[in-house]
């Protein structure tokens, strides 16, 4: 069953461009990751400091999978100092709503 993953982070006054090179790198590999299906990087208007990562996959192994790589635990580790608070992560399941 796929998985929906949103991710908020809110990064330090003046570390927005710090996370952005640190993010880049991690979408990159993301994107190549066998069972991610769409991964992408969006950042809120009017100057915000608030990013939100849009992940898609084809199901809770491909989550477990990205998790333990190196790029996602490297920028894990870059948030350490750039990130203002700890990320908020959603994960969901598709709903059949269709007749």
């Amino acid at each position: 069953m796929p998985v929906k993953v949103v991710a908020f982070i809110a990064v330090k006054p003046g570390q927005e461009d710090a996370f952005v090179a640190a993010a880049r790198i991690c979408v990159a590999a993301s994107r190549a990751e066998p069972g991610v299906l769409y991964y992408d990087l969006w950042q809120e208007p009017d100057g915000a400091r608030r990013f939100v990562f849009n992940e898609l996959y084809v199901d809770d192994a491909a989550v477990q999978q990205h998790m333990a790589s190196d790029h996602f635990k490297a920028l894990g580790m870059a948030l350490r100092d750039i990130a203002a608070a700890p990320p908020t992560i959603i994960a969901s399941q598709p709903v059949d709503v269709a007749d």
